[in-house]
Order: structure tokens, then C-alpha cells, then sequence
């Protein structure tokens, strides 16, 4: 795979983990491990294509909504 895209999947990652600590009052740390354990970073992995494409708040709504669909209860 491209470095670029690794880089910029990375990236819009990150965004979206800090973003989701913040809006549920959890550490980056916490908010990694959560995102981690309920599938989110897959989620962004295997639909970076479509979820780049999104609003930022509609992809994190819906990485949120997955989360939740996994067993998460966070969000």
C-alpha cells in the first residue's frame, strides 16, 4: 500500500479518536483502547475510501454508532 494513504489513513484516524475522547470526556489514551476493542480502527481501515468522503462529523457519528453496535456503550 501506498505510503501516502497509510499516512493519511493514520492521520484521519488520529483526528477521529481525538475528536471522540473529547466529545465523551475520555483521554486520547482511553479513547484509543475503546476505539480499539469495538472495531473502530477496522471500521476506518477497511472504509477509509467512503468515510473520507464524509462530513468529519457524520464519520464520526457513524464510527460511533458501529462502536455501539459492537457492544460499546460509549458515545
Amino acid at each position: 500500500m501506498n505510503s501516502d494513504i497509510l499516512r493519511d489513513k493514520a492521520e484521519y484516524l488520529m483526528s477521529l479518536i481525538s475528536h471522540f475522547a473529547e466529545r465523551n470526556g475520555l483521554s486520547v489514551p482511553q479513547a484509543y483502547r475503546y476505539v480499539k476493542r469495538y472495531g473502530g480502527i477496522g471500521l476506518v481501515d477497511e472504509h477509509y475510501d467512503i468515510m473520507h468522503t464524509l462530513s468529519f462529523a457524520d464519520a464520526l457519528e457513524s464510527m460511533t454508532l458501529y462502536m455501539k453496535r459492537q457492544g460499546g456503550a460509549v458515545g
